[in-house]
């Protein structure tokens, strides 16, 4: 019971990761897994890439009814990330038995996470920004990155998203909810190939385990992303804020317990995640009751 309900936790946090801020399901599913399961690093990352799979096409689909994905601008960046994941993939296999590879996440994840959530919530993206460069230049810089994104989704099978809404909103100049639907749209590929590369590597893993998160998280996924489309932007800036605010400190948190620097309890760490639902519940809340009276109105 304790395992289901944990693999059902996870897989819901990773949905509504992924249909609101198009985030990586690995960024919740797979250090949840290695915290409070004690699954083997590789083979929890190979489950959060399989739940992503579906619950990022589902998603993208989602986005691409409500006109929020641009695929045209984002093949280049699509091509980087592809061709990175392999090859990150292929190198965590030889390094996920080491102190360094059983990291659930890397600093620099977390600090791009905390970095993000605070952007949005001082700083809102609601739409294209003006550029000092050229568009040939930042597309460089998203190759570039992109190759970056590729090779930690394919090495952790984290941040893949998180990184990927940063070169979109902040490199690339995209609106917030054509970043989010982009986003989606790049992982269902990368996690697809992420997924295949680490069960052909290291095996299935356990099915139960995989069938729960991929269920949970694709129903959550469906759920938030359509509600993300048809809210106010301003209500997604606040969201997403959160989510990657939030996202951040548990990973920090994760990080310097494993690392033996701090000793906070599963408790703690489980009263933060359900603070920042009960916000996010509540934004969602209101925004349903006010499209509820627009239609009445209508």
């Amino acid at each position: 019971m304790f395992e289901f309900l944990i693999c059902a936790l996870a897989g819901i946090g990773a949905g509504v990761a992924t249909g609101f801020a198009g985030l990586s399901a690995a960024v919740y599913i797979a250090p949840i897994l290695v915290t409070f399961l004690g699954i083997p690093s590789y083979e929890a990352i190979g489950i959060a890439l399989a739940s992503d799979v579906l619950a990022s096409g589902a998603s993208s689909l989602t986005y691409y009814r409500h006109g929020n994905i641009d695929i045209k601008r984002c093949i280049p960046l699509l091509t980087s990330v592809i061709s990175f994941t392999i090859i990150g993939s292929v190198i965590g296999f030889f390094v996920s038995s080491t102190e360094i590879g059983d990291t659930a996440m890397t600093y620099w994840t977390v600090i791009i996470s905390l970095g993000l959530g605070l952007w949005f919530l001082i700083k809102p993206v609601d739409s294209k920004p003006g550029h000092v460069f050229s568009e040939k230049i930042r597309t460089i810089a998203a190759v570039l990155l992109g190759a970056y994104t590729g090779f930690l989704c394919g090495f952790q099978g984290t941040g893949g998203g998180m990184m990927m809404l940063f070169i979109l909103t902040l490199v690339m100049g995209y609106a917030l909810k054509t970043a989010v639907g982009t986003s989606v749209f790049i992982m269902t590929f990368t996690a697809f190939i992420g997924a295949i590369s680490h069960f052909a590597i290291n095996g299935m893993p356990d099915l139960r385990r995989l069938i729960i998160c991929i269920v949970f998280t694709l129903v959550a996924a469906q759920i938030s992303a359509s509600l993300a489309n048809k809210i106010k932007v301003s209500s997604c800036n606040l969201i997403i804020g959160v989510l990657l605010a939030v996202s951040g400190v548990i990973m920090l948190l994760i990080n310097l317990y494993e690392s033996g620097i701090s000793f906070i309890s599963t408790g703690a760490l489980v009263g933060i995640g359900a603070g920042a639902v009960v916000v996010i519940v509540l934004l969602v809340l209101i925004e349903i009751k006010r499209l509820k009276n627009k239609e009445g109105k209508e």
